[in-house]
């Protein structure tokens, strides 16, 4: 009886458990691999999207400025004294000594990094050397109105300026941000810009990794005007012609995207500008630009 049941209970042998073993590692490879690809496919989304969303954030506080640009208050006929329009002295920038002081409500400076109201001859190396277009500069000049500053200064004016600098010990470009204010009491017939003011900031950092920003500026008739109108040029009766700005912004992932870099030259990652600005890149990382057109409704007396 108890050697019937021996033979009747069930078992694996050796071979059997092995086969099992095999069976098991290999679908747990597969699992593996699996995961695997779908997890770097899931990072580079995660990086692409990462830059488009920056960009658009970025893009929408430059619209948003380049609007403003040229705009003035007019506070009309008051009991308070003060006067009825912008009474602030204008600077018109016209020469080298009084160009970064100009009132210009938009001037873009191309291919030039950094910014020091300071120093306008600053030049700053670029990274990549004479192929290198990277950045385009741009003020935007605006004015405003406090009520509650009639004794001093009810009129203001402000300046915003974006440019693209390198931060001590950075290999990559980064995106700056600078206000100022025209300071210009009542009393007082001229005046200056200052980046002390309550709402005032100098070299704000807004986003890091910028490959190029370009700025093209058009006319009413579509005219491009290039090169852009600058205040102490003969283009200067320009500056207030200018309609639309076309805006690109080109950003680089901050880490490797791609498996390999781009060897032999062969086939090399191009990024191309609004005009003629079309560069060439053979490492791994991902670059991905953001393009808008911005009318100036403040800048020419026929909007």
């Amino acid at each position: 009886m108890k050697k019937n049941n021996l033979k009747n209970i069930a078992g694996v042998t050796l071979v059997e458990i092995l086969i099992g073993v095999v069976i098991t590692a290999i679908m747990m490879a597969a699992i593996f691999t699996s995961y695997t690809v779908v997890n770097n496919s899931y990072s580079q989304v995660t990086d692409r999207a990462k830059i488009s969303t920056s960009g658009r954030d970025i893009v929408g506080m430059l619209m948003r400025d380049i609007r403003m640009a040229g705009f003035k208050y007019f506070f009309g006929v008051n009991s308070l004294g003060i006067p009825t329009s912008d009474n602030l002295q204008y600077v018109a920038g016209d020469d080298a000594t009084t160009f970064n002081d100009s009132h210009a409500p938009l001037v873009v400076v191309k291919d030039t990094l950094g910014y020091d109201r300071a120093d306008p001859d600053l030049i700053i190396d670029k990274l990549d050397g004479d192929e290198d277009t990277c950045c385009d500069r741009i003020h935007i000049v605006y004015g405003d109105f406090n009520q509650n500053d009639h004794a001093t200064q009810p009129y203001k004016k402000y300046r915003i300026t974006y440019f693209a600098d390198i931060e001590a010990g950075n290999d990559y470009y980064s995106v700056f941000k600078t206000k100022e204010s025209w300071i210009q009491e009542n009393d007082d017939v001229v005046g200056s810009w200052s980046d002390t003011c309550t709402i005032c900031y100098t070299r704000e950092r807004v986003r890091d990794h910028i490959v190029d920003m370009e700025f093209i500026v058009t006319d009413k008739e579509g005219k491009i005007l290039n090169p852009p109108p600058r205040p102490d040029e003969p283009s200067s009766k320009d500056l207030f012609n200018i309609r639309i700005v076309d805006v690109r912004l080109t950003f680089r992932s901050n880490k490797p995207f791609y498996r390999d870099e781009v060897t032999g030259g062969d086939n090399p990652r191009l990024v191309k500008g609004i005009g003629d600005r079309t560069r060439e890149f053979f490492d791994r990382f991902l670059r991905d630009s953001v393009v808008v057109s911005v009318h100036t409704r403040n800048i020419g007396s026929d909007l």
